[in-house]
């Protein structure tokens, strides 16, 4: 700044030098006047400086766009002590769009946190013809990035302001100095326009033209704004990018198998539901867990990709609706022998039958009888058949539970004895029974742990990903979701105090979501009370939070999600 005094007060100092109409008493006067206005005018340049240093780090940290681009705006206006401002930004289509409007004197104030839309159509680029805009000031910086500074828009030439004159003939308004500048990003596009209106002298009020240190002030916060604006837009698509990426591998996921269609998509609906109502408690064991907005997206992350690892789990076992299902249901094979059994014994009953219709020995009354007794023997065999095959028939479709006396009677079927190709074999092969004698669901051990080994994907998938620092416990949320609070649940076998209570709120989520899913084909979606009693008997057993539970229930979480995502006969009362 010292350098700066000398050289302004040297140029002065030369300047009146040079001027033979002054005298010298008048030159001796203006340069012992000029050290005061210099020090003036340094302590305003510094004071600008410092002004656009924080004004610079106010835009940055700034993360609602809204305000951000009115912050711009607000400090344009003040650089230039302007009355009236208008921000456009720059449409993929090439054209200016309103983003906000000011007038100090109109009291006017449109878009960005006022809360009134701007009803303006955006500003074209091109006319209909393709050709370049350039007889409006916006339109014109948009298009060639260079200021303009316009004294008196009613003396001005080159422009049109037809619209600005209809304006004020309307307001009473008079708009007279424009200065327009450009807002450039780093690769020199144009992403905005700023636009000031009637410049103040700062004691009189009077309306005057914007002064060239006045633009190159502005220029210089526009600079910084398109900065930021580029920043926080980038951040946004980024955001944007990584969460509809995160949604496409859902979808996939959920496409892939109807017997888990929409699951995905639901738990994160769930699961904020849950969250957010912990969010609000002010009692109770949750009354100081609080999060903030950086752990709820970090939640609702984790719950969109809290299943992303069944994108390895071969379908076939995703897919298993029945007991006896591998790349086909087996049951039909199943049905081709009872058939082939009951072909055989007709054809037995048909060869005695004709046997005794041959025996000359008998008499009619005598063959009649032994005919008689074959039918009824036969049609005997027939009831026990149909009764066998469709007890495999609804053993095969799995249930909640499969008693000993069932199990005993699967073996009972096997120890039928059938003759394909001439050769006698078992009825049912020992795979056939051990599929069939599953005593829960339609999956054996081995095929339910491929399922749950697709959390152990899950979260060796997602731990390989290098997380932003507010990202980083997404393996351990969405990995955590299988667990129960005993520590009989899966992978880790975790007890309650070595997980989350974003971990905690996901397992009732998942849960729910599973009981009350109305696409699944293989069972209908369990009513409100039905789910809310299996939750409540979970909750006794220690798999489930006691805690999140009687909030999932106080605040009907259940209700909230039911009445969106369920059939209306779902929706049934729940006695708490």
């Amino acid at each position: 700044m010292d350098f700066c005094k000398f050289s302004l007060v040297t140029k002065q100092q030369s300047f009146m030098a040079k001027q033979p109409q002054y005298s010298k008493t008048q030159v001796a006067k203006y340069l012992s006047e000029a050290p005061s206005a210099v020090h003036a005018y340094i302590t305003d340049l510094e004071k600008q400086i410092s002004n656009l240093a924080s004004i610079g780090l106010a835009l940055s940290k700034e993360k609602d766009m809204n305000k951000l681009l009115e912050m711009i705006l607000l400090e344009a206006k003040r650089i230039a002590n302007s009355d009236g401002g208008t921000l456009y930004m720059m449409t993929n289509d090439e054209r200016l769009r309103f983003e906000i409007l000011m007038t100090d004197s109109l009291d006017f104030h449109m878009g960005g946190t006022s809360g009134k839309e701007i009803p303006f159509y955006p500003v074209k680029l091109y006319t209909d013809e393709g050709k370049p805009n350039k007889s409006m000031i916006a339109a014109f910086v948009g298009l060639t990035g260079e200021t303009v500074n316009i004294k008196d828009a009613y003396k001005a030439k080159g422009f049109d302001f037809t619209g600005t004159k209809m304006f004020d003939e309307k307001t009473g308004y008079r708009s007279k100095s424009f200065l327009t500048v450009p807002l450039k990003n780093h690769e020199d596009e144009i992403i905005g326009v700023l636009q000031l209106l009637n410049a103040q002298d700062a004691k009189s009020k009077k309306i005057i033209p914007f002064t060239s240190d006045v633009q190159d002030m502005v220029e210089a916060l526009a600079s910084q704004a398109a900065v930021a604006i580029t920043n926080k837009n980038l951040i946004q698509d980024l955001e944007n990018l990584f969460e509809s990426f995160i949604k496409l591998i859902a979808s996939a996921i959920d496409a892939k198998s109807p017997y888990t269609g929409g699951h995905c998509e639901r738990v994160p609906e769930i699961t904020m539901l849950l969250a957010n109502a912990v969010q609000e408690t002010k009692e109770g064991p949750f009354a100081d867990v609080s999060f903030t907005e950086k752990e709820m997206y970090e939640l609702k992350i984790a719950a969109w990709l809290h299943d992303c690892g069944k994108v390895a789990t071969p379908e076939f076992v995703v897919d298993k609706s029945t007991k006896l299902e591998t790349i086909y249901d087996r049951v039909y094979e199943v049905e081709t022998r009872f058939g082939v059994i009951k072909r055989d014994a007709e054809i037995k009953r048909l060869k005695k039958e004709l046997k005794i219709e041959r025996n000359e020995s008998l008499s009619s009354d005598e063959k009649f009888e032994k005919i008689k007794n074959l039918k009824t023997e036969y049609r005997k065999t027939l009831r026990i058949l149909k009764s066998d095959l469709e007890f495999v028939q609804e053993s095969n479709v799995g249930g909640e539970y499969m008693s000993g006396e069932k199990k005993n009677r699967v073996y009972q079927i096997a120890n039928y004895r059938w003759k394909p190709n001439g050769k006698m074999e078992n009825f049912l092969s020992e795979d056939e029974i051990y599929n069939l004698t599953i005593p829960r669901g339609t999956l054996t051990p081995e095929e339910r742990k491929v399922i749950n080994d697709h959390i152990v994907v899950t979260i060796n998938m997602l731990e390989e990903l290098p997380y932003p620092k507010h990202l980083q416990n997404v393996p351990e949320f969405a990995g955590g979701h299988h667990e129960k609070l005993d520590g009989t649940g899966y992978p880790k076998g975790l007890v309650k105090n070595e997980m989350t209570v974003q971990a905690r709120i996901m397992a009732i989520a998942d849960i729910f979501e599973a009981l009350t899913a109305r696409d699944r084909p293989y069972k209908k979606g369990k009513t409100l009370s039905q789910a809310m009693r299996i939750l409540g008997f979970m909750k006794n057993d220690a798999h489930i939070d006691v805690d999140l539970f009687d909030i999932f229930v106080k605040e009907k979480i259940y209700l909230k999600y039911a009445e969106e995502y369920l059939d209306p006969e779902q929706i049934d009362d729940v006695q708490i």
